[in-house]
């Protein structure tokens, strides 16, 4: 069909655009408000005289003398049309007709822009969102976010304040504002308040004084909170094709019962808890005994000889040097792998304990343990999520780093062995114990994942920009 030959766009959902066949059409400002005036009038006709006045601005004239304003008016009706129908395939005739009308002046020539909702988005929008008002929920999220991303900015915003256009701006304004509030309550019925919430802040910020919006707000960020639970901080892993995440939670070690676990040693590999002479009974290792093998040390003991096997010491201490623990000492960064119930405890060695039982380390023995540490994970762990305390926080007394910075060089450490194993494990979940969170700065953490990904700020989501 002839009049299907072009393709036309007209937008008023924010600046007036018009594009044909998907190639935006420069108009002059003139017959911009021409067009807008047309597509205010809603597929009514508008006589010359009307557009005379809300066009130009121009008052009634007697006949005789209005034949000049006339032919101004037929100029940018041809300039539309010329621009509706740059093939001249009859697209024009279709969508902008002339007509006569019966006016107490006598006949009066009139012009109607004749759009299918398809063609003009504000008719789409309107005809997404009745259809949305009735379906179920996930259909009318859906839509609704389908018909609210074609909003731009204010409807007719070239003609925002005049009369011809206010009843048009009005109702799409207020379509807008209740499809915004009706998405908000389908994804909170969905179970989706991540969804709703942005939705929810652009109700808030046009209507300020409007205290049921600001109760919807608060719950929706009060369910977000509860629904991270013990979770402090999450991040995707930066790097293309990874799709791990960086997961930092308040709360104990033992009790994440779906991940394999680290655990930090002396590169002595020193279990022995008595009198807390050698190893604290407050410390993780100590912990490992008693929460996952109830107590058994030389069950644990025997699992990490096992594993020692194949290890080459680097030296072993005298009985008068050294009288109590033990005595063979292995590199720093030796990782053992200690199956329990299906999955993996990761110790490894990333302090040296001294014969004084004092364990010592530094950001270099740190560093190499946690090199080593990924590499076993990435043969060994299941791939299955990995919890790792803040090591280097306690007894092995790593004083030229703070907490805040141990986490950043765990993460750092992570993202570098991503690159290598891309396999590695879906999360790294770092575990702080509640009793040290006030005294770890975690924004060093979230200043890295913004150096890694700089461009985080993204545009608006699906509750348009709306009225400014």
């Amino acid at each position: 069909m002839a009049d299907a030959r072009t393709r036309i766009q007209v937008k008023v959902l924010g600046p007036v655009q018009l594009e044909i066949d998907g190639v935006p059409v420069r108009l002059t400002p003139l017959t911009t408000r021409l067009l807008v005036r047309l597509v205010a009038a809603e597929g009514e006709a508008v006589p010359v005289r009307q557009l005379r006045r809300d066009v130009w601005g121009l008052a009634d004239e007697p006949r005789h003398l209005a034949q000049r304003n006339r032919n101004e008016v037929q100029k940018r009706v041809l300039e539309l049309r010329r621009a509706l129908d740059p093939g001249q395939d009859g697209t024009a005739a279709r969508v902008l007709r002339t007509e006569q009308q019966v006016t107490v002046h006598g006949p009066e020539t009139a012009y109607r822009l004749v759009l299918r909702p398809e063609e003009l988005d504000s008719a789409r929008f309107t005809a997404v969102v009745g259809h949305a008002f009735l379906a179920p929920p996930a259909t009318a999220a859906h839509r609704l976010a389908e018909a609210l991303s074609l909003i731009n900015g204010r409807p007719l915003a070239e003609v925002y304040g005049e009369g011809f256009a206010d009843p048009f701006i009005r109702r799409l304004t207020s379509l807008q504002d209740s499809a915004r509030r009706e998405l908000v309550r389908v994804q909170a019925d969905l179970g989706r308040p991540d969804l709703a919430l942005p939705v929810a802040e652009l109700i808030v910020r046009d209507h300020p004084d409007e205290l049921e919006a600001t109760r919807v707000l608060d719950s929706l960020r009060a369910a977000l909170r509860a629904r991270h639970g013990a979770e402090l901080l999450r991040h995707k892993v930066p790097l293309p094709g990874q799709r791990a995440d960086v997961v930092l939670v308040r709360g104990d070690l033992f009790e994440q019962a779906d991940c394999n676990l680290v655990v930090g040693f002396t590169d002595t590999f020193d279990t022995e808890t008595d009198q807390d002479i050698v190893i604290s009974r407050d410390s993780v290792q100590s912990q490992l005994v008693d929460r996952l093998f109830a107590g058994r040390r030389r069950l644990l003991d025997e699992k990490l000889r096992t594993g020692l096997r194949s290890v080459r010491s680097v030296g072993t201490e005298s009985a008068r040097a050294k009288p109590r623990g033990r005595r063979v000492r292995y590199p720093v960064g030796t990782t053992v792998v200690v199956p329990v119930e299906g999955r993996r405890v990761f110790a490894t060695a990333y302090s040296r304990l001294g014969n004084d039982l004092v364990a010592r380390s530094g950001y270099e023995d740190l560093q190499v343990s946690l090199d080593n540490l990924w590499a076993a994970v990435s043969v060994h762990g299941l791939f299955k999520p990995v919890a790792i305390p803040l090591i280097g926080s306690g007894l092995a007394r790593i004083t030229d780093l703070d907490r805040g910075q141990l986490v950043a060089l765990i993460v750092d450490s992570f993202i570098d062995a991503c690159r290598r194993y891309p396999a590695l494990t879906p999360e790294l979940r770092i575990v702080v114990r509640p009793e040290d969170l006030a005294r770890t700065d975690l924004a060093p953490v979230e200043r890295r994942f913004q150096e890694l990904v700089p461009d985080l700020e993204s545009g608006p989501g699906p509750g348009g920009t709306g009225p400014g």
